[in-house]
């Protein structure tokens, strides 16, 4: 089918930004009790699972967008097929996959297409989305993200920046559908 990658990476790293090491977000913290960051969206945990050892704070600091494309593409955007899904719900599902969980952001896709919500992209979810509007299925998807994220208990921390990124991925996600 379609290729969408590039575009869906690109917009997916603009909404992630650069090095953080805030200790109230969970994805800093490292299981051995080390104090963990995230670079580009990539927790340290994640980046040393993909490497296979331990990295610092320097080395993260040190990531560049080539770095951690194949994690991207391997982990998320593979994962919810964002090859099978038409333009822009592509890119709106890789980029929830990225901030809570591919099996997280197929529960929500399934959600919003009236399908069993268990986190597997199936050929029933599949055939669903090809057979909704894009448009309303955006619609949908971001009514359910922003549900999500309201219902976690750090939305008194991080629930401003969730939103707003609920607001600009759904408008980039439907100027992608034309």
């Amino acid at each position: 089918m379609k290729h969408n990658w590039q575009q869906a990476f690109e917009q997916m790293l603009a909404s992630e930004g650069g090095f953080s090491d805030d200790e109230r977000d969970d994805g800093n913290k490292l299981p051995d009790g080390r104090k963990g960051s995230t670079m580009l969206g990539v927790t340290q945990y994640n980046w040393e699972a993909h490497v296979g050892h331990q990295v610092t704070h320097d080395d993260m600091r040190k990531l560049t967008a080539v770095d951690v494309e194949p994690l991207y593409k391997k982990k998320y955007w593979d994962v919810v097929q964002g090859d099978k899904l038409p333009n822009g719900i592509d890119y709106l599902v890789f980029d929830m996959g990225v901030n809570a969980g591919p099996g997280r952001s197929i529960k929500l896709l399934q959600a919003a297409v009236g399908t069993t919500p268990d986190g597997g992209l199936g050929p029933v979810t599949l055939a669903a989305v090809w057979a909704a509007d894009p448009v309303v299925l955006i619609e949908k998807f971001s009514q359910e993200k922003e549900a999500f994220y309201r219902s976690l208990e750090k939305f008194t921390v991080y629930g401003e920046g969730w939103l707003n990124r609920v607001a600009a991925v759904k408008q980039k996600a439907s100027s992608m559908v034309a």
